[in-house]
Protein backbone atom coordinates (compact mmCIF):
# COMPACT_ATOMS: atom_id res chain seq x y z
CA UNK A 1 0.00 0.00 0.00
CA UNK A 2 1.38 3.46 -0.62
CA UNK A 3 1.02 6.47 0.82
CA UNK A 4 -1.73 7.58 -1.58
CA UNK A 5 -3.74 4.25 -0.94
CA UNK A 6 -6.14 4.70 1.71
CA UNK A 7 -7.39 1.06 3.30
CA UNK A 8 -10.38 -0.21 2.01
CA UNK A 9 -13.10 -1.07 5.52
CA UNK A 10 -13.15 -5.23 4.88
CA UNK A 11 -10.64 -6.01 2.78
CA UNK A 12 -7.38 -7.74 3.36
CA UNK A 13 -3.93 -5.78 3.20
CA UNK A 14 -1.02 -7.65 2.05
CA UNK A 15 0.86 -7.59 5.07
CA UNK A 16 4.50 -7.86 5.17
CA UNK A 17 6.32 -10.42 7.59
CA UNK A 18 9.47 -9.96 8.51
CA UNK A 19 10.87 -13.32 9.55
CA UNK A 20 13.37 -12.62 12.70
CA UNK A 21 15.18 -15.41 13.39
CA UNK A 22 17.10 -16.31 16.92
CA UNK A 23 20.62 -17.05 16.74
CA UNK A 24 21.35 -20.50 17.90
CA UNK A 25 25.34 -20.29 18.81
CA UNK A 26 25.52 -19.80 21.96
CA UNK A 27 23.70 -22.95 22.69
CA UNK A 28 25.44 -24.73 20.46
CA UNK A 29 28.23 -23.46 22.02
CA UNK A 30 26.97 -24.69 25.23
CA UNK A 31 26.44 -28.27 23.94
CA UNK A 32 29.86 -28.51 22.05
CA UNK A 33 31.28 -27.14 25.01
CA UNK A 34 29.83 -29.87 27.75
CA UNK A 35 31.03 -32.45 25.05
CA UNK A 36 34.55 -30.79 24.81
CA UNK A 37 34.84 -30.87 28.89
CA UNK A 38 33.86 -34.50 29.08
CA UNK A 39 36.08 -35.33 26.65
CA UNK A 40 39.35 -33.85 28.89
CA UNK A 41 37.72 -35.70 31.71
CA UNK A 42 37.98 -39.00 29.57
CA UNK A 43 41.23 -38.31 28.01
CA UNK A 44 42.97 -36.99 31.42
CA UNK A 45 41.80 -39.69 33.44
CA UNK A 46 43.76 -42.51 31.29
CA UNK A 47 46.77 -40.45 30.87
CA UNK A 48 46.59 -39.98 34.89
CA UNK A 49 46.53 -44.03 35.10
CA UNK A 50 48.71 -44.42 32.50
CA UNK A 51 51.56 -42.52 33.71
CA UNK A 52 53.24 -41.59 36.98
CA UNK A 53 54.42 -38.42 35.79
CA UNK A 54 50.83 -37.16 34.89
CA UNK A 55 49.91 -38.62 37.97
CA UNK A 56 51.92 -36.87 39.97
CA UNK A 57 50.65 -33.53 38.14
CA UNK A 58 47.05 -34.07 38.34
CA UNK A 59 47.55 -34.49 42.19
CA UNK A 60 46.25 -31.18 43.74
CA UNK A 61 44.91 -32.60 46.83
CA UNK A 62 46.55 -35.85 48.37
CA UNK A 63 43.19 -37.26 49.79
CA UNK A 64 41.53 -37.79 46.24
CA UNK A 65 44.39 -38.24 44.13
CA UNK A 66 44.91 -37.17 40.72
CA UNK A 67 40.98 -36.98 40.59
CA UNK A 68 40.93 -33.38 41.84
CA UNK A 69 43.39 -32.09 39.06
CA UNK A 70 41.68 -34.21 36.36
CA UNK A 71 38.16 -32.68 37.14
CA UNK A 72 39.61 -28.68 38.05
CA UNK A 73 41.40 -28.89 34.76
CA UNK A 74 38.23 -30.01 32.69
CA UNK A 75 36.40 -27.99 34.42
CA UNK A 76 38.82 -25.09 33.37
CA UNK A 77 38.78 -26.61 29.90
CA UNK A 78 34.95 -26.56 29.45
CA UNK A 79 34.60 -23.14 31.00
CA UNK A 80 37.47 -21.81 28.01
CA UNK A 81 36.08 -23.57 25.32
CA UNK A 82 32.26 -22.50 26.16
CA UNK A 83 34.18 -18.78 26.62
CA UNK A 84 35.44 -19.15 23.10
CA UNK A 85 32.84 -20.34 21.37
CA UNK A 86 29.92 -18.70 22.86
CA UNK A 87 31.93 -15.63 21.69
CA UNK A 88 32.84 -16.69 18.22
CA UNK A 89 29.16 -17.88 17.56
CA UNK A 90 27.06 -15.20 19.37
CA UNK A 91 25.33 -14.08 16.43
CA UNK A 92 25.41 -17.15 14.06
CA UNK A 93 23.16 -19.73 12.83
CA UNK A 94 24.88 -23.08 13.55
CA UNK A 95 24.06 -26.33 11.85
CA UNK A 96 22.24 -27.77 15.79
CA UNK A 97 22.73 -31.49 14.30
CA UNK A 98 26.35 -31.31 13.52
CA UNK A 99 26.97 -29.97 17.01
CA UNK A 100 25.05 -32.20 17.97
CA UNK A 101 26.38 -34.95 17.13
CA UNK A 102 29.97 -33.61 17.47
CA UNK A 103 29.28 -33.24 21.30
CA UNK A 104 27.51 -36.66 21.74
CA UNK A 105 30.67 -38.44 19.94
CA UNK A 106 32.90 -36.00 22.42
CA UNK A 107 30.70 -37.43 25.62
CA UNK A 108 31.15 -41.08 24.41
CA UNK A 109 35.03 -40.84 24.68
CA UNK A 110 34.78 -39.40 28.11
CA UNK A 111 32.33 -42.04 28.91
CA UNK A 112 34.34 -44.98 27.11
CA UNK A 113 37.94 -43.48 28.97
CA UNK A 114 36.20 -43.26 32.37
CA UNK A 115 34.99 -47.20 32.12
CA UNK A 116 37.69 -49.07 33.97
CA UNK A 117 37.89 -52.14 31.48
CA UNK A 118 38.31 -50.07 28.65
CA UNK A 119 41.12 -48.06 29.98
CA UNK A 120 42.87 -51.00 30.95
CA UNK A 121 42.54 -52.84 27.56
CA UNK A 122 43.65 -49.38 26.16
CA UNK A 123 47.09 -49.64 28.40
CA UNK A 124 47.45 -53.65 27.99
CA UNK A 125 46.43 -54.43 31.41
Amino acid sequence: MTISQKPVVGKSQPVETIAETIPNGPGGAAILAAGIGCATIGILALAGDASKAINGLLNFYNPTGALSGVTTVAIIVWLVAWFILSRRWATKTVAMSRVNIAAFGLLLVGVLLTFPPFMDFLQGK
